[in-house]
């Protein structure tokens, strides 16, 4: 062989080699950029715990925040229930203060009641002394009486005894046992006249209505009215006319005995009346 051609024979092979030594490389680089299949993740004991707590925590959040919600909702009952205690407290004590007043109005109705019963036993007794001659009949009633000149004022001869028609409206504010302004000269009129003329007579007080209901809650009938009246008239003709208790007794009819009809206004005012009624008996002062 040539020394050419052994020369051309040494590169081949050399060129041979660095391919080979090339190719390999090449083989390693793929190799190398590849990654590896993942492998499972292992978590820790700890982390497994700390998410535990974490989702508990978030548990306790929420049912915290439902019990503030319920909280708020039983507060704001709670509030309404004091609202309703205090409104009912409030209406028992008006209730109690209507019961108290409804009592004090009783009472003064029943003591109204005793008095006009002990006055009706006193003229009873007295009655009943016919036969011991202290009680004496006289039919001349019927006199000239100053009061029978006053405006709205009638006196009568009605059988054996004499009857002084009043106006109620003259004397009494409507309604009421109250006097009107004015109303003491026509009392005192009326008290002169029963002095001078009937010094000794039974005298009584008779209360009538016009049957209408009053018009305030302190009379509950007409009846209550009617001897309130009289009752009133009576403490005027004793306390500031000087007359005798004992000459006098109250009766109170209410409107069981009108004198005209109530279809109309001025009926009903002419019913609404105090008779003042002169018995032939005596009594001794």
């Amino acid at each position: 062989m040539s020394h050419a051609a052994t020369c051309r024979m040494i590169v081949a092979m050399m060129l041979s080699a660095s391919a080979l030594a090339q190719n390999g490389c090449n083989h390693q680089m793929v190799g190398a950029n590849q990654a590896p299949p993942a492998a499972p993740v292992a978590v820790a004991p700890q982390q497994q715990a700390i998410a535990q707590q974490t989702q508990q925590t978030q548990q306790y959040q929420q049912r915290t925040a439902a019990l503030d919600k319920d909280n708020q909702e039983l507060a704001s009952l709670l509030a309404q229930s004091r609202q309703q205690i205090q409104l009912l407290e409030d209406q028992m004590r008006a209730t109690q203060q209507q019961l108290r007043d409804t009592t004090d109005r009783l009472a003064g109705v029943q003591s109204d009641n005793d008095q006009l019963r002990s006055r009706t036993t006193a003229l009873t007794a007295s009655m009943q002394t016919r036969g011991q001659g202290e009680i004496r009949a006289n039919n001349s009633l019927l006199r000239n009486l100053t009061i029978s000149s006053m405006p709205g004022v009638t006196v009568r001869q009605d059988g054996d005894v004499v009857r002084i028609e009043l106006p109620g409206d003259q004397l009494f504010n409507f309604g009421t046992s109250q006097f009107k302004l004015g109303a003491e000269a026509l009392v005192r009129a009326l008290a002169t006249d029963l002095s001078q003329n009937y010094p000794q007579q039974m005298i009584g007080i008779e209360g009538h209505t016009d049957g209408s209901p009053p018009a305030t809650p302190q009379f509950p009938t007409d009846q209550h009215l009617a001897v309130a009246q009289a009752t009133a008239l009576f403490d005027m003709l004793t306390r500031s006319a000087g007359l005798p208790a004992k000459q006098l007794f109250v009766v109170g009819h209410g409107g069981s005995q009108p004198i005209v009809s109530n279809a109309t206004e001025a009926g009903r005012a002419r019913n609404r009346r105090i008779d003042v009624v002169v018995y032939p008996e005596t009594v001794r002062r």
